[in-house]
Formats: C-alpha cells, sequence, structure tokens
C-alpha cells in the first residue's frame, strides 16, 4: 500500500472551483454530495483555491464559466442543447473538469440515456453504462501511471472506500486518447456480495480513474456512499472522503486541473 508523502502548495496557485449537482437522484448519490459540499470547502481553505456550489445547471454557460477554472460534476450531467454546448466550449478552451461516479453514467432507455455522443463517446470515451456490483464494497485499486502529477505521491496500490463500481460498453485501454490511472486490482477479486451473482466480480480489467489527452479533465469511479437499504433505515454506512490516500488522489487532481487553465482565453 502507499505511503503519503505531504503535499506542498504554493501560495501563487489559487484557483476557483465551481462544482454542479443535482442531488435528488439515489440515497447514496445524495450522501456524496453532501459529504462533497462539506470536505471540499476544508480541503479549499487548506491548500489555497476556492470552493463554490451550484445545482443550478443553467448556470452552466460562457459567462457564469468564465469565472472558474475547474468545473466539477458531483453526480448527474447536464441535459439541455445550450448547458452541453457550454461545457463542451469550456473544455475545449482549456477548462479543467473533474467528475464523480454518477456523472459519467448513461443507459437508453433510462432516465439518463445516451443522448450525447461528445460527452459519452469521445469526452469520456466509455459509452454507455454496462454493470455494477453490489454491494457497495471497498476495492484495491492499482495505480497504473505513478508518473501523472493526479497519482503523485502514490505508487503500487491504495484502497479506496466502499462504492459501487461500474463497467463501461468501451474498451477504455483501446482508446488512444484515454490514459487509465487506477484500475481494479486483482486483489480486489471477488469484488461485491451480491446477493446477485452477476453483481460480483471475480476477474476482468476495470478501470475506475482516467483521463483524456485531449482535454484537462479525470474522471472517478467512487462517489456512491454505501447505505443500509435492506433494513429501511437509510443510515449512511460509509464515507468517500473517509480514506487519506483517495483524498490524496482528489487534491491531486484539482491542483492539476486549477493551474493548468491559466491559459483559458475568456
Amino acid at each position: 500500500m502507499t505511503t503519503l508523502s505531504p503535499i506542498v502548495v504554493l501560495a501563487q496557485s489559487q484557483f476557483k472551483v465551481i462544482a454542479f449537482f443535482t442531488g435528488k437522484n439515489d440515497r447514496a448519490h445524495v450522501s456524496f454530495v453532501g459529504e462533497a459540499n462539506k470536505r471540499f470547502p476544508e480541503m479549499a481553505r487548506q491548500n489555497n483555491f476556492i470552493y463554490d456550489t451550484t445545482s443550478n445547471w443553467n448556470n452552466l454557460n460562457a459567462s457564469f464559466l468564465a469565472n472558474y477554472e475547474v468545473v466539477l460534476f458531483l453526480d448527474t450531467r447536464p441535459e439541455t442543447p445550450e448547458q452541453r454546448e457550454a461545457f463542451q466550449k469550456y473544455m475545449e478552451n482549456g477548462g479543467g473538469w473533474l467528475g464523480f461516479h454518477f456523472a459519467a453514467f448513461a443507459l437508453t432507455p433510462s432516465a439518463y440515456p445516451q443522448n450525447w455522443d461528445w460527452y459519452h463517446n469521445d469526452f469520456l470515451g466509455s459509452g454507455q453504462y454496462k454493470s455494477n456490483t453490489w454491494r457497495p464494497t471497498s476495492a484495491i485499486l492499482k495505480v497504473e501511471d505513478p508518473k501523472s502529477p493526479v497519482t503523485n505521491g502514490l505508487s503500487g496500490t491504495i484502497k479506496a472506500s466502499p462504492n459501487e463500481w461500474y463497467r463501461w460498453e468501451k474498451d477504455l485501454k483501446a482508446n488512444p486518447d484515454i490514459q487509465i490511472l487506477l484500475s481494479i486490482d486483482p486483489a480486489s477479486f471477488p469484488l461485491g456480495t451480491g446477493p446477485k451473482q452477476h453483481e460480483i466480480w471475480h476477474s476482468g480489467y476495470y478501470p475506475v480513474v482516467w483521463t483524456n489527452k485531449k482535454y484537462k479533465m479525470v474522471y472517478m469511479n467512487m462517489g456512491h456512499n454505501d447505505i443500509d437499504y435492506e433494513n429501511k433505515t437509510n443510515k449512511e454506512l460509509s464515507f468517500t472522503f473517509d480514506n487519506a490516500a483517495q483524498n490524496r488522489l482528489i487534491l491531486n487532481t484539482l491542483l492539476w486541473l486549477g493551474t493548468a487553465r491559466k491559459s483559458y482565453i475568456r
């Protein structure tokens, strides 16, 4: 497992982050959004950046985005053509983006169909959602690229917080634009507890953190807390940010994205 070294943050590294969220879809995702909006401000104060939030997706427009170096999608994605066009232009002009878990979800038919080819096929490279593990369980993650600024200070493997792990339609390792940063380590298998057998993974290759080299972006599959659905208490049984190595990964990503966008033309 990784031993963490301290991060040195320069005073002049201040940048602004805006987190978009919906906070209505699935108790586990709502739990993560609430947790993120408590923990990111603490991280911002300690590391010299500004963290703002909005649940108004109509703020996804050029004039609003011009105030920020980094955009976060904490749970869902934009749905209107105007929002989607503004986000695509922001990314094509050098904006930074970090998306978590459900932000990449698309399944036709569902309430979130795959009806945005640029985002799911080009930008994320993953295509549609195919399946997931259940219950939410911790996994050992293999650091695929220890030289990336995102994995700075991480090497070998890290133990992730409990999560619902996604499998995707497209083979990300076959896409030359995609750089896989962390994947499920074979030591994790069997991953998941069921009760359905297809919800337990016994083998295979599963990317969980990656970047598209054409953009300043990172996607992380983390972002689904464990909830006591079985006993109908809806009690939160795990928290994504209760994990030093995973927090290091997230902070590395924000610092890289935030300082990388200084050349963006407003």
